[in-house]
């Protein structure tokens, strides 16, 4: 099945660049290229793209707005927010919005690609160092965000580890290795954690476990 993606960003190099990588995918084809979050809301009720990569910062509407909106609405569009981390503190924004992920416009253009299938088949996209990157950047802001209701206290205490050790970054596999269980447990184990919690994906788990406190700085 090909994947169809919609390209949302103000600068039109960039979409072009990821427009002329895509074309060569056989997989993955551009359903259309939005300059504004206002355009990719407009065109994802239009296109109903699988998956849109999408700018943060924009004229008018910002890409966190139109997360939330794309995300909300009937389409089942994924969202994968592409944005410079170093100089983008809205990257926490997107994800509570209901962004599958978010991508680093420094990655290799490969990369991109691989995460935008993954975002595709469902998955949530959470490279482990970046993961602890982003735990770190809000872990040490002065003012917390507000905490989120979920009731963490209703999960048994080793989903709390698997929790934990998902807030960290760690795969499935490096989980289920660092608890001695097997990778298949170990995705059982995901599976209750995102029915309990009612969590979309793996993104929302870290920010769950992140705002329970189940992971710090120095995790």
């Amino acid at each position: 099945m090909t994947v169809r993606v919609l390209l949302v960003d103000d600068q039109p190099l960039v979409r072009t660049a990821l427009s002329m990588v895509i074309a060569e995918a056989p997989d993955l084809e551009v359903a259309g290229e939005a300059a504004s979050g206002e355009e990719a809301v407009e065109l994802c009720t239009q296109l109903r793209p699988d998956v849109v990569v999408m700018d943060i910062r924009m004229p008018g509407m910002d890409g966190i707005e139109a997360t939330r909106q794309i995300t909300s609405g009937p389409t089942g569009t994924h969202v994968v927010v592409l944005t410079t981390f170093d100089d983008d503190a809205y990257v926490y924004g997107a994800l509570r919005a209901g962004a599958a992920g978010f991508l680093v416009k420094d990655m290799a253009l490969d990369d991109i690609l691989a995460a935008v299938r993954t975002v595709a088949a469902g998955d949530g996209l959470l490279a482990p160092g970046v993961t602890r990157r982003l735990i770190r950047e809000f872990a040490e802001r002065p003012v917390a965000p507000p905490p989120r209701e979920v009731a963490v206290d209703g999960i048994t205490d080793r989903e709390r580890e698997v929790l934990t050790l998902v807030g960290r970054g760690l795969s499935n596999t490096e989980i289920a290795e660092e608890l001695c269980l097997s990778v298949a447990t170990a995705k059982t184990y995901l599976t209750r954690l995102l029915a309990k919690l009612d969590a979309r994906d793996r993104v929302q788990l870290v920010i769950i476990a992140y705002e329970n406190g189940l992971v710090s700085t120095g995790s």
